[in-house]
């Protein structure tokens, strides 16, 4: 994988540079060989990242270690605030690519990786042992980024949608930049087409998890207005239960006022039937509020039970797909490892022929 994130961002950068200088002109978001490099840069700091469990699931982000740079280097201070300071970045990644975006146009992007490669113990919290930043590939490609220098950006972040995008690798500049440097194109179609096979299973992995998180922001929008229901249930319940705390009071009160009209004498007897009439209406009236307060309690009850169980069946869900991924996964590197056995095998056969045909070339003679 190293290998060929490696040979991919060495192509990237030739095209980039290549097609920059002979167009003489600064170059903006919109230039196709520009998007390659950032989506291939963006693969080779994914790779290896330690997986940091949050509350919607798992993530992994290449922002965290890139936020190290304004800590090592004051001079990004000013890349990090602009990054701050733009509303429309919802998420990590979104983050890290307006970073990306600043620093080329800084033309800084070298030195600030370089930074952090020279700070490996700070980058092992957040990559693997066997990652590419941790490896001599990391080193390389810092060294192929000083390249850029003699290129001028101008990349505009805001109306960019840098949270939801999904950068996919075109195969085409790649494969022609190989046939116009190799005569011999069965080679470099071969390289090219093992490194399709590779990111096409990256690509095929990041679809699926943009599609498994997006399915799970939209569980919890719905139980979020579902919960925001029930606190406002909640609330009514409660001050339904103020308004029979008062009606008590004023109860108490009415049938203290005609026990005292009572002992004034008899011409208060009609009083207090009106009296008492009042005071029945009212009972009644406090327990039907609170048989409703006991029928919203039970629903309220029934509903979280509910939502447990749909919570605990979207958990069992999320295991099995992160399972599947694991095994297509394994599945695809043991392709891969058949396929370099194979090709393996077609050499060594390839040379014996070649000593059988010289052999009897001998023979012939």
């Amino acid at each position: 994988e190293r290998a060929n994130l490696m040979n991919m961002m060495k192509l990237s950068i030739k095209i980039l540079i290549q097609s920059a200088l002979s167009l003489g002109r600064t170059l903006d978001s919109d230039f196709p060989p520009l998007q390659q490099f950032f989506v291939v840069l963006e693969h080779c700091l994914k790779h290896g990242l330690k997986v940091k469990k949050t509350f919607i699931g798992q993530n992994k982000s290449f922002f965290g270690p890139l936020e190290l740079v304004e800590k090592l280097c004051p001079e990004a201070s000013d890349i990090a605030t602009s990054v701050k300071n733009l509303p429309e970045l919802k998420t990590a990644v979104g983050r890290g690519r307006a970073w990306l975006y600043l620093a080329l146009m800084q033309k800084k992007l070298a030195d600030y990786l370089k930074v952090l490669l020279d700070h490996k113990h700070l980058l092992s919290e957040f990559y693997e042992p066997d990652a590419l930043m941790m490896e001599e590939e990391g080193a390389v490609i810092v060294g192929l980024l000083v390249g850029l220098n003699v290129i001028d950006a101008n990349l505009c972040l805001k109306g960019e949608d840098l949270d939801s995008q999904v950068g996919v690798i075109d195969f085409s500049l790649y494969l022609k930049e190989t046939q116009d440097n190799d005569g011999k194109q069965d080679g470099g179609i071969t390289a090219v087409l093992d490194q399709k096979h590779y990111v096409e299973e990256l690509n095929r992995h990041l679809s699926c998890t943009v599609a498994d998180l997006q399915n799970k922001i939209d569980c919890l929008e719905k139980t979020n207005s579902k919960l925001q229901e029930e606190v406002s249930a909640t609330d009514r319940i409660g001050s339904l239960q103020e308004e029979q705390q008062q009606l008590k009071q004023q109860n108490e009160l009415i049938r203290e006022r005609s026990e005292k009209s009572v002992e004034v004498g008899q011409p208060l007897k009609v009083t207090r039937k009106s009296l008492c009439k009042e005071l029945e209406k009212e009972l009644e009236l406090q327990i039907g509020m609170k048989t409703e307060m006991e029928i919203a309690m039970k629903l309220l009850e029934k509903d979280t039970h509910e939502k447990q169980d749909t919570l605990v069946a979207l958990r069992q869900q999320l295991e099995e797909v992160k399972a599947i991924n694991l095994q297509m996964f394994h599945k695809s590197q043991n392709a891969e490892s058949s396929l370099q056995q194979k090709t393996e095998a077609i050499a060594s056969f390839e040379g014996k022929t070649n000593e059988m045909m010289s052999s009897m070339k001998q023979m012939e003679e």
